[in-house]
């Protein structure tokens, strides 16, 4: 696995279809992270941002391969294997963005309200709840649930739209909390709504490695 997940992650660098989400991303948090803004409100912000990026790179991650290259690497290690690589490591991508963004707010916002230590964790853990949410979104979103490409990437928009404004998603339930607590200077620790962006995560994965695997 851990020579599939370097093959994924040289695929995606050398096709440099990273740059865009990056970029859009990067221009996300500068608009919205200024010095002296509260840390946790800043916090959220990033990592809402982070369940579109992490929804587009990993379905950049599914579908970079050329058709051939993708049928080679099945034949030798197996579809479910070589899928699961794709989405590890578009996952992976928008962890890394998500640590920079948050590290980034860390530095220049305003920490009084809140501990160092305290808005890291909080920071830390509602940046992956938004990253493993967004996987979930891209990977059900992309091939081979998905093969046309105008079909995935607005069922991708519309999932990272609902996935930030409906109740029961967990990246809502972290962001909202997170952003709240900024106004009490309690950070909070959003272990449930982990849990749940894990399985949801994982399950997304489950399906889509499983259809990879049906279609060959």
């Amino acid at each position: 696995m851990t020579a599939l997940l370097r093959y994924q992650a040289a695929l995606l660098l050398r096709s440099q279809r990273w740059l865009a989400p990056f970029v859009a991303y990067a221009a996300f948090v500068a608009v919205g992270i200024r010095p002296g803004d509260p840390v946790l409100d800043s916090l959220g912000y990033a990592a809402a941002g982070l369940v579109p990026f992490a929804a587009w790179l990993v379905r950049i991650c599914v579908t970079n391969e050329p058709a051939a290259a993708r049928d080679c690497a099945a034949a030798a290690a197996g579809p479910v294997r070589v899928h699961a690589a794709a989405l590890l490591t578009g996952l992976a991508g928008a962890l890394l963005t998500g640590a920079l963004a948050a590290g980034a707010a860390l530095l220049v916002c305003d920490r009084a309200a809140a501990g160092p230590a305290a808005a890291a964790g909080a920071g830390g853990l509602v940046t992956v709840v938004c990253a493993l949410t967004g996987a979930a979104v891209g990977a059900l979103c992309a091939r081979p649930l998905l093969r046309r490409r105008g079909h995935g990437v607005l069922a991708a928009l519309l999932g990272s739209l609902l996935a930030l404004v409906l109740a029961p998603s967990p990246a809502r339930g972290a962001v909202s909390a997170l952003v709240t607590a900024g106004r009490s200077g309690t950070a909070p620790l959003p272990f449930t709504d982990l849990a749940v962006a894990l399985a949801l995560a994982a399950a997304a994965g489950a399906v889509a490695c499983l259809a990879a695997a049906r279609r060959g």
